[in-house]
């Protein structure tokens, strides 16, 4: 190529130091920006993943509360059974249900029966208490977390919305 295909062509002027500084500066932005977006995404996935984990603790939490409802209430009729078997003369008869047919069963017998579901009914109520009473402390531990990484993301929106 001779200098007469060269003639339509402009060297590139030097570009001023000024704009070289504020582009070198808008590049940091946006490298901080990405870095920034990237730290948003992985906080955000990790409240996902924590509110999830809660939403499991809340469901096993309403499930001992109905196991504890259904032992409460079974205890309470277990008690009002040994109040009326304590009521009754020795040789009193007692009955018990079995399928569609009634049984004669000894008084002492049936005693013995209804003081030995009271307690385990009662230990099953004091077992599912520490069992409910862990899950709870672990619940309010996960909200604790969760709280701080809200406050995280919002802080680091309010830094994004800034810049």
């Amino acid at each position: 190529m001779g200098r007469a295909a060269l003639a339509g062509f402009k060297t590139p002027s030097p570009v001023p130091k000024k704009e070289e500084e504020e582009a070198s500066k808008q590049g940091g932005r946006e490298r901080r920006g990405m870095a920034s977006s990237a730290a948003f995404r992985e906080l955000q996935r990790d409240l996902e993943s924590k509110a999830n984990e809660l939403s499991k603790l809340q469901k096993e939490i309403a499930s001992h509360h109905q196991r504890r409802k259904t032992y409460t209430i079974q205890l309470g009729e277990n008690e009002l059974v040994q109040k009326e078997l304590d009521l009754l003369n020795e040789g009193a008869n007692v009955y018990k249900l079995i399928g569609p047919v009634l049984v004669k069963q000894d008084l002492a017998e049936a005693n013995a029966n209804v003081r030995k579901r009271i307690e385990y009914m009662t230990g099953e109520l004091k077992r599912l208490d520490a069992i409910l009473q862990d899950l709870e402390e672990k619940q309010n531990s996960k909200k604790e977390g969760i709280l701080k990484l809200q406050h995280r993301l919002q802080s680091l929106q309010a830094g994004k919305a800034k810049a």
